[in-house]
């Protein structure tokens, strides 16, 4: 377990049988957030796009949890790579119980204009439709995004992350649309948004192209999650009750406007 990281954020042997799906899951809230699903006697599977070694690592150390790890990469932008990880999945566990849209990105350089709109609305999209044949009732879908992004029509954020906010909040705005259809499934949706996270990418990032971001948004939020305690709200998000608002804010939100 990551250092810092909550003891017992689910009780052991609570998600035994279950199979859960986390994308982007080789590193930071994804890699923190799979293994606290297979702590709880899950199955899972470790996704990734090209950091095979990390992945195949990390699902090494949960399979000596007792549990099954499959490691997969695919690129979520490539259909046929979304569908590949799909029929391995079946073919290895039959269905998932729990899948979890954390990977997102956009802020990479040299790729394609529309990358963060292609990977943070599109493709979460692409993932949830391969993967809705193998979730049946009582499943759960969580969709990890950050107040930035769900906040970005009413409070602004740096102008370094304002593509990639826009986007990922097309991908909730796309994925909430799917709420009527996913309780007739009985699958449960849930939005978890988080603040800034310590020890993240995407905050050292911000940090470097906006030097001192990360000292000023933790004295106005008065303490910023690490990258385990934020994924513990992930993992809960995936058992506990689903929100009459399916949304579960994480952190402080005064300065969002909310």
């Amino acid at each position: 377990m990551t250092e810092n990281a909550a003891p017992h954020t689910l009780d052991a042997g609570s998600l035994a049988g279950r199979r859960a799906l986390v994308t982007g899951s080789s590193r930071g809230v994804g890699a923190d957030t799979v293994r606290y699903f297979a702590e709880a006697g899950a199955d899972v599977v470790v996704n990734f796009r090209n950091k095979a070694p990390r992945a195949e690592k990390l699902g090494a150390q949960l399979r000596e949890l007792g549990v099954r790890a499959l490691v997969q990469g695919a690129d979520l932008t490539d259909e046929a790579s979304v569908q590949a990880m799909m029929a391995e999945i079946k073919a290895e566990y039959g269905g998932l119980d729990i899948l979890v849209l954390n990977a997102s990105g956009g802020m990479e350089s040299g790729m394609a204009e529309d990358y963060a709109l292609q990977l943070n609305r599109d493709a979460q999209l692409r993932v949830l439709d391969a993967a809705l044949p193998l979730m049946g009732e009582g499943s759960r879908v969580v969709f990890v995004t950050s107040h930035q992004a769900h906040f970005i029509r009413t409070t602004p954020t740096m102008a370094e992350y304002e593509a990639v906010a826009l986007s990922k909040r097309a991908g909730e705005d796309a994925l909430r649309e799917r709420i009527p259809e996913l309780a007739e499934r009985g699958i449960g949706f849930v939005v978890v948004s988080g603040d800034m996270i310590e020890g993240t990418v995407t905050a050292t990032l911000l940090n470097r192209m906006n030097p001192g971001a990360l000292e000023e948004r933790r004295e106005q939020a008065g303490k910023l999650y690490n990258v385990a305690e934020f994924a513990a709200e992930v993992a809960r998000a995936a058992v506990e009750e689903v929100p009459a608002d399916n949304t579960r804010l994480v952190g402080d939100v005064t300065s969002f406007g909310a």
